[in-house]
């Protein structure tokens, strides 16, 4: 798929940059990756609450396997079928990939917890005043 191609099929979410990565490209919005294209299908990024939508959708999750390795099942689905031919439809799976993305890049971002400050001792006073 060439990348205006790409582009179009992204347009329901504005503008988007494409970068050549995995022997594919990476596609993103406001430096946010939320869509691939490998093995010339695109593949949308989904998480624990989009990825249900995707899969009663009869999409297909990838799944990576490097030989000798186990398979992982990566963040990312096929496109349902019926998105293809309806420009709506298609705006509805791109933007919930771009949610998707968008929630994994603000965890991303979270900072660590912070360690509780240990309590300052008190200073004793060099006066005596305050004692018996």
């Amino acid at each position: 798929m060439d990348n205006v191609e790409i582009e179009e099929m992204f347009q329901a979410v504005g503008p988007v940059s494409i970068r050549r990565m995995f022997g594919g490209k990476g596609i993103y919005r406001d430096g946010v990756i939320f869509a691939l294209e490998l093995f010339d299908e695109v593949m949308l990024k989904a998480d624990n609450e989009s990825a249900p939508f995707f899969e009663e959708a009869g999409a297909r999750q990838w799944i990576y396997q490097r030989e000798g390795k186990s398979p992982v099942a990566m963040p990312y689905w096929s496109i349902p079928d019926n998105a293809y031919d309806d420009p709506d439809e298609m705006a509805k799976w791109v933007r919930l990939a771009f949610e998707a993305g968008l929630r994994a890049e603000a965890s991303k971002a979270k900072p660590a917890r912070a360690k509780p400050a240990k309590p300052k001792s008190a200073k004793k006073r060099q006066d005596g005043a305050g004692e018996g």
